[in-house]
């Protein structure tokens, strides 16, 4: 009965000694695992900003309107678009934009007189002001031979006039506002004939 025991025993160690080593054998040589990685890449965030453009970069007066004292050309500014994607953090307290227009004299391409820039004058037109009723026109400009429409408004486009603003640039961020005008040029009867040409400078200041 004692050597039956002891054979026991031993086959007891020999299968504990077994078991604790295959796991240490489990990997062959040239085996491979992958590991994921992985990255979140947040976008850059770029600040607003407040801009303008222009449709076109030209517009041709046609005669209209012409009588035996004057003659009359007008036409259709293009329009102008005021975008401001800032966010209201991104704006000043108390600042405000506006869009300012001035021509320079209308020289001839024949040597001819020029037609000074008070002979051009413009009517804004707000075309999309949003919803807030702060973007608005600016007033009406005439010419140098007309009679003034509002006290002291007939000297054309000599200075820099108002074609559209807000007074709150904070209450109408995150948004889109155009503006056209009608122009309209007038001249002695007498003018010289020939081709004209002047430049109409828009800035957007805030």
């Amino acid at each position: 009965m004692k050597i039956q025991h002891r054979w026991l025993l031993a086959a007891a160690v020999a299968m504990t000694t077994a078991v604790a080593f295959p796991g240490a054998a489990a990997a062959d040589p040239g085996d491979s695992t992958d590991v994921a990685v992985t990255v979140e890449i947040a976008p850059i965030e770029e600040p607003g900003v407040l801009a303008m453009s222009v449709a076109a970069n030209s517009v041709a007066l046609a005669e209209d309107g012409s009588t035996l004292e004057e003659r009359r050309f007008t036409g259709t500014l293009p329009t102008v678009t005021v975008t401001d994607t800032r966010t209201g953090d991104e704006i000043p307290e108390g600042a405000a934009w506006a869009v300012l227009g001035n021509a320079s004299d209308f020289t001839g391409d024949a040597g001819q007189a020029a037609i000074g820039a008070g002979h051009l004058g413009w009517k804004p037109n707000l075309i999309d002001g949003g919803d807030t009723g702060l973007v608005a026109e600016g007033e009406e400009v005439v010419t140098v031979l007309d009679e003034p429409t509002q006290p002291g408004n007939n000297v054309g486009l000599v200075d820099q006039e108002l074609l559209v603003s807000t007074f709150d640039s904070g209450e109408v961020t995150e948004g889109s506002y155009t503006v056209d005008a009608d122009l309209f040029l007038k001249t002695p009867a007498d003018v010289a004939a020939g081709s004209y040409s002047s430049t109409l400078t828009l800035s957007l200041f805030e």
